[in-house]
């Protein structure tokens, strides 16, 4: 039996020739294929660089992570093969490691989240997969498999931090040079719990050390960097779960120090961005990438962006493609702000005759051009006692970073105007509900939640309420995840304060309080 404990460390021994090594002999292609790389012609010649796509969304699972199980998995002995598998994952890994022991005749026990879609989990059990539903969350499920591993002689498939692992998906950064022969300046890698990148970066600074390699992370789920950066391995309180596929609280041993020695730097991207990047390599192969798929695409445009380059040549690893259908809906929307072709602005126009029409003229006359009006929200409310109508308006823009000066030119023409297009409240939320003031909301905080999409998610919020506060404002919309995002309103008296804070920390659930937000006080209060 093999201990999750043992899978691998800082004390491996491995240099970065015992990687070489590992990635020539690794065992991926009885079940991997050798993904295309891909040229992206549109996004090439926006950038005025070279892009190519490593397209690992092409694997049987539509994920590279079908690489590093079945390269641990082969290398495993009779007995360990007889005795069967076991993994906790709710996404990729699951499905990589199910195909996997399919193709060598062994048992596969894979611990989920009892959140998990039932689409993943169906996906599962079609590739033999044994499901088990354990917790509400990754690390339940984990622990649960620890369990149920020691019980049953079982070993652990580690999803990242295994030697063994890392050389599999190692194999990708070789296919790349044995693709593309010619001047690479960097591969661009996303990051979760250090897998792919610490078997890319072996292979590549132990063959081409010229080239860099980039890691990429969210904003909101960057455990490598942060653990770079200081010199240890960091454990985040929440981590985003947009990009799910690399949201990980704490990287791994091995791969955090196979990365901080071999990874040349890093670039963190936001949720905008990488839907823009989703339809950035949709545009360019007409296929659609899983958020995390589409990240190392979003930091090749920050990257062109910072640094001004022309006429260098990127790869760019599209790690998967498992992406909920219900998912597009809320990509689509993101992906005009993320690529600056909409922006979005709080408008206070005068509420008298012939005012809105003033308005809309003078957005035909915008500098740089007419451009369309994207959105447009009003609701009359109390600010029309005081002469005042406050109204929500997308518009069209030609280029990125249009967004201040069209704000500015709005104010230089008796209209003061909130730029809105990087404030998250306007975008999830208050865009879909204009509806003004209500009077009978005292006390009112505002708080964006993030709920798991299971059954009994809001009731818990609602049994661990105290009686004599009150929901007066409610926002939820379905974006096809395993989460999701609310807008609450509550009433809650000033001399409650500390019991409003206990309430939060024994709910769990990750929340942002935008009381004091302007777009807020606008619209809503």
């Amino acid at each position: 039996m093999t201990s999750p404990s043992t899978q691998a460390g800082p004390d491996s021994g491995l240099t970065n020739t015992d990687y070489l090594k590992q990635v020539l002999t690794a065992r991926v292609y009885d079940v991997a294929i050798e993904s295309n790389l891909d040229p992206a012609r549109a996004l090439s010649r926006r950038l005025g660089n070279q892009v190519f796509l490593k397209r690992e969304d092409q694997q049987p699972v539509f994920s590279f992570k079908l690489r590093g199980a079945y390269n641990k998995m082969a290398h495993l002995t009779p007995e360990q093969l007889r005795n069967g598998v076991i993994c906790a994952s709710a996404g990729n890994h699951a499905q990589g490691v199910s195909l996997s022991a399919q193709k060598l005749g062994t048992r596969a026990v894979i611990v989920m989240p009892v959140t998990t879609p039932q689409l993943k989990v169906d996906a599962v059990k079609a590739l033999g997969g044994e499901v088990v539903l354990e917790g509400e969350s990754y690390s339940d499920a984990y622990d649960h498999s620890v369990k149920l591993q020691r019980e049953q002689g079982l070993t652990f498939i580690h999803p990242f931090d295994d030697p063994l692992v890392i050389a599999g998906q190692g194999t990708i950064a070789m296919e790349i040079l044995r693709q593309h022969q010619g001047a690479l300046n960097a591969i661009f890698v996303a990051i979760g719990g250090g897998g792919l990148i610490s078997g890319v970066a072996s292979y590549i600074k132990a063959v081409r050390p010229d080239i860099k390699v980039i890691g990429v992370q969210m904003i909101d789920s960057d455990a490598m960097a942060q653990s770079v950066t200081a010199g240890k391995r960091v454990t985040l309180t929440d981590v985003g779960l947009f990009a799910d596929g690399t949201a990980v609280k704490l990287a791994g041993e091995e791969t955090f120090r196979v990365t901080r020695a071999l990874v040349d730097e890093f670039i963190r991207v936001d949720t905008d961005a990488v839907c823009a990047a989703i339809k950035d390599v949709f545009i360019d192969t007409r296929s659609i990438v899983e958020p995390s798929g589409a990240m190392a695409v979003a930091a090749i445009k920050q990257y062109v962006s910072t640094h001004g380059t022309q006429g260098e040549t990127y790869a760019a690893i599209l790690s998967g493609a498992n992406m909920n259908f219900d998912r597009l809906r809320f990509v689509a929307e993101r992906a005009e702000v993320g690529e600056e072709r909409e922006a979005l602005f709080a408008v206070t126009v005068p509420e008298e005759r012939g005012s809105f029409r003033r308005f809309c003229e003078y957005i035909d006359k915008l500098p740089g051009g007419p451009r369309n009006v994207t959105e447009f929200n009003y609701r009359i409310s109390e600010a029309a006692a005081a002469g005042r109508a406050h109204v929500f308006v997308g518009l069209t823009t030609h280029s990125r970073g249009e967004s201040p000066q069209i704000a500015s030119a709005l104010e230089q023409q008796g209209f003061p105007t909130l730029d809105l297009t990087q404030d998250e409240l306007a975008k999830e939320h208050v865009r879909y509900m204009i509806g003004g003031h209500s009077p009978l909301a005292h006390n009112e905080r505002l708080l964006r939640f993030v709920f798991p999409e299971r059954p009994g998610a809001l009731m818990k919020f609602l049994s661990l309420m105290r009686p004599n506060w009150n929901i007066s404002l409610f926002h939820y919309r379905n974006q096809g995840a395993d989460y999701g995002h609310i807008l609450v309103g509550m009433q809650v008296p000033e001399t409650d304060d500390q019991a409003f804070r206990l309430f939060l920390d024994e709910l769990g659930y990750p929340w942002v309080e935008e009381t004091n937000n302007p777009v807020y006080k606008l619209f809503l209060k």
